[in-house]
């Protein structure tokens, strides 16, 4: 079985000492061969070739852009079936958030997650196949768990900004950041319709979020959700709001907070195991993908493509 290790050096939790300990680990499963990420979207670069060359098995250690750079190599532009003997992907958590491996059953440590990733090399060594989760179709690329348009773009790019003047990454930062953006987006006028199967458009919407698996993100270590019966084996779940009422979405933050969630209230828009989701927008807004700041969109659709992509990783749990 022949492997590529892919490894973000800049990625925020990513040291040599854990890159070593893994491509030693691995080097004991596969034949190994490790590729270094220099610039934004070089991962596609390397996941792309490897996929021309038949490479079995890509292994990322890094973040969920990184992730999301792999997978966009490997099934190449969106639109089409995508192909059945394309690399499995495995992950390394080596981000702040890792969103990606933590639904997929993965440890947040790296250490207990080269663990699980050598136990599950083996298991399909043994003829065990390997387990195919669906993503989202995004129009211009794949998205493997989240999406959104409005303050949720706008969080993503103000933190990239403070990224490239060098600032650390850390769940508190965000939180700062995307307090920031609520309240100057209060100000604003809606300018968001929700398209949705079987339902009349809604407008006056403020944000969207669509997701591919549960939860939406993390805070340190406590799950965030929107969606919590959304998974990679469902169709797509939506969590959208028509009003930026502090008090009302603060006690939104609670239940999303919670370790039973059960997220209801009047502005919100939610619904779970969708074909596809269409956002409109009169002006253009921020839009982000797996954590990934796109620029300023006016109309994207999001379609839910089952089984689209290999994975090495646990079963999945059933609800």
């Amino acid at each position: 079985m022949r492997a590529v290790l892919i490894v973000n050096p800049n990625a925020t939790s990513t040291t040599p000492a854990a890159r070593d300990l893994l491509a030693h680990a691995l080097e004991s499963r596969v034949k190994l061969t490790i590729a270094h990420t220099d610039s934004r979207g070089h991962a596609i670069d390397i996941a792309r070739d490897a996929a021309r060359d038949g490479i079995d098995v890509l292994i990322v250690h890094g973040g969920d852009g990184t992730v999301n750079e792999v997978v966009n190599g490997v099934l190449g532009e969106c639109g089409r079936t995508p192909p059945k003997n394309t690399p499995a992907v495995g992950v390394v958590p080596g981000g702040s958030a890792n969103v990606f491996a933590r639904a997929l059953g993965i440890s947040p440590d790296p250490t207990e997650a080269t663990n699980q990733l050598v136990d599950l090399l083996g298991e399909h060594r043994r003829r065990k196949p390997w387990r195919r989760i669906g993503l989202m179709d995004c129009g211009e690329r794949w998205g493997v768990f989240t999406a959104g348009l409005g303050v949720d773009g706008d969080v993503v790019a103000a933190v990239e900004a403070q990224r490239d003047k060098g600032r650390k990454v850390t769940a508190s930062r965000y939180v700062r950041v995307a307090v920031r953006e609520m309240l100057a987006n209060a100000r604003k006028d809606p300018s968001l319709t929700l398209h949705l199967p079987g339902r009349d458009p809604v407008s006056g919407v403020h944000f969207a979020f669509v997701s591919n698996a549960s939860p939406w993100t993390y805070a340190n270590t406590r799950p965030v959700w929107t969606n919590p019966t959304t998974t990679f084996d469902t169709g797509l779940g939506v969590f959208a709001t028509t009003s930026m009422n502090v008090w009302a979405n603060l006690r939104l933050v609670r239940q999303m907070l919670s370790k039973k969630p059960k997220i209801v209230a009047k502005h919100l828009i939610r619904d779970d195991d969708l074909a596809w989701v269409r956002v409109t927008s009169d002006t253009p807004v921020a839009c982000q993908i797996d954590g990934d700041y796109l620029g300023l969109r006016d109309d994207v659709t999001f379609r839910s493509v089952p089984e689209a992509l290999a994975v090495v990783a646990p079963p999945a749990k059933k609800l």
